[in-house]
């Protein structure tokens, strides 16, 4: 089957869209220049929204078999033990959020998950492959790919570059890449095992004079590794003996022996927003789209949101093709643009605290937990902001089925649909599935009723009323769920 769609570069980014692409039964295609898969832990940090994707594409178990929460940090202020921190404080699940706290998983670690999954659908990614050059036009896109030293013609109907910061993609299309690169803070990366230090914990190494002029030493899940940073001043090579004399100098110990040396680099401060994210049927995503410093953990957890974004938007337009699809492709520059616009505000102003010595700059509330709806980035008045609205982020809910069974609205969102929540038993709409289309999508319709109200066999009660609260239902209302898990439609 020929690809209608091609995704230029298989990080997570790419490998989102790909999957929610192929379970839509759209013929996809993902190519990536490199000759083999990234090693490393760059991208570490999982989010709880992008948690939620991936129980969605059903990566969810995997993902957090893999990893682990976020350690307890040790903190040494001149080789003497000070105290011991936490990123965030970990909080307690609730019937609307499932997955409240971030999840550490390499990011090689989490691209081999997706992967998997992406191949469960019949497609692989195609490594050594560089996308050399593409022409769009009213119908499609044309584009030319190199691999074995061979060029090969391809006919697709849409382009995506999900191909980084330097986009090959974006380039092409002349879109302007706007922000700065500062070239006066670097940071030395780098994963490698440190035998004598305890894999259960973090360990952050300062002088008392200068505390926020440390090394920070995170345990990578999978195996006895750890994340090694710190902030360098002067051009450094990121081998081992550099990291090894960084780790003595700061934390005045010698019996730390780094070794097994799997992934290094010199990081600069690179913070950029794409002009456009859409030029007709060629669309950028992830880092071709933006790039974030690692303060916040949003770049990987954006890009991942901008995959899932589109994948059913794309899925719509090739179904539905026509002048009609334009503005729900519209929407995705116009929702994803201002919610990495404002991402990118916030990890930021982090990096320029923490650069700055403030001690708090990656505690507080919401740093780490950022869950942007596009409706929250639109809101005009304080009204706007209060109960649940269209654009928000669905809530999930314990229900019951028929027979008594445990079941969630997020079980009922699972899937490439959109959903229509119906609440109460005098609704006229009957539940079933496929009876209705909204954005383009086949719709499950879902029925709520509160305990004693059951009138067929497949409504859901809400034992404890935790959806009608959730929803700020009363019988009679009706939601509308976006196949990407915000709310489309709220009618009470």
């Amino acid at each position: 089957m020929s690809p209608q769609v091609l995704i230029a570069g298989a990080g997570p980014t790419g490998l989102t869209l790909a999957i929610d692409l192929a379970r839509r039964g759209i013929a996809v295609r993902i190519v990536d220049r490199a000759e083999k898969f990234f090693d490393g832990s760059r991208g570490d940090g999982i989010q709880p929204r992008t948690l939620e994707v991936f129980d969605d594409l059903g990566v969810l178990d995997a993902v957090l078999a893999a990893g682990i929460p976020q350690p307890l940090m040790k903190v040494f202020l001149g080789g003497e033990f000070a105290m011991e921190r936490r990123m965030t404080e970990p909080k307690e699940p609730t019937p609307d959020v499932p997955h409240p706290n971030p999840w550490v998983l390499g990011q090689s670690d989490t691209e081999g998950i997706l992967r998997e999954r992406l191949a469960e659908f019949g497609v692989k990614v195609e490594l050594a492959t560089e996308l050399a050059d593409f022409a769009a036009d009213e119908d499609g896109v044309t584009v030319t790919l190199t691999h074995g030293g061979a060029s090969e013609t391809v006919r697709v109907d849409y382009l995506v570059g999900a191909d980084g910061g330097r986009s090959t993609v974006r380039k092409a299309l002349g879109i302007a890449f706007e922000g700065t690169t500062d070239e006066s803070i670097r940071m030395l990366l780098g994963d490698m095992r440190a035998d004598a230090l305890d894999h259960e914990y973090g360990y952050w190494f300062a002088n008392p004079e200068d505390p926020m002029e440390g090394i920070a030493m995170s345990p990578l899940p999978g195996g006895r590794k750890f994340q090694f940073a710190a902030p360098i001043s002067d051009e450094s090579d990121a081998d081992l003996a550099v990291l090894q004399e960084y780790l003595e100098r700061r934390s005045g110990r010698t019996d730390v022996t780094l070794s097994e040396l799997s992934w290094s680099t010199v990081w600069r401060p690179n913070i950029r927003l794409a002009e456009r994210f859409r030029v007709g049927r060629v669309f950028l995503a992830g880092d071709a789209a933006h790039v974030h410093p690692p303060t916040g953990g949003q770049g990987l957890n954006t890009g991942v949101q901008d995959g899932y974004n589109l994948g059913w938007k794309l899925e719509a337009a090739l179904r539905n093709p026509g002048a009609e699809s334009e503005p729900l492709l519209d929407s995705y520059q116009a929702e994803r643009r201002a919610v990495a616009a404002q991402v990118l505000g916030l990890s930021s102003a982090l990096l320029d605290k923490t650069v700055k010595g403030d001690p708090n700059a990656m505690d507080r509330e919401g740093t780490q937990q950022l869950d942007l709806s596009y409706r929250q980035l639109y809101a005009t008045d304080a009204a706007d902001a209060e109960g649940l609205l269209t654009g928000d982020r669905a809530p999930d809910a314990p229900l019951a089925d028929s027979a008594g069974q445990a079941v969630s609205l997020f079980d009922m969102f699972r899937g490439p649909h959109a959903t229509l929540l119906v609440f109460g038993p005098l609704h006229a709409v009957e539940p079933g599935e496929g009876e209705s289309t909204s954005f383009g999508q086949p719709t499950r319709v879902v029925r709520v009723v509160r305990p004693g109200a059951v009138t067929g066999t497949h409504d859901l009660t809400d034992p404890e009323g935790h959806a009608y609260r959730a929803y700020g239902a009363a019988d009679g209302t009706r939601v509308l769920i976006r196949p990407d898990g915000y709310v489309g439609a709220l009618l009470r």
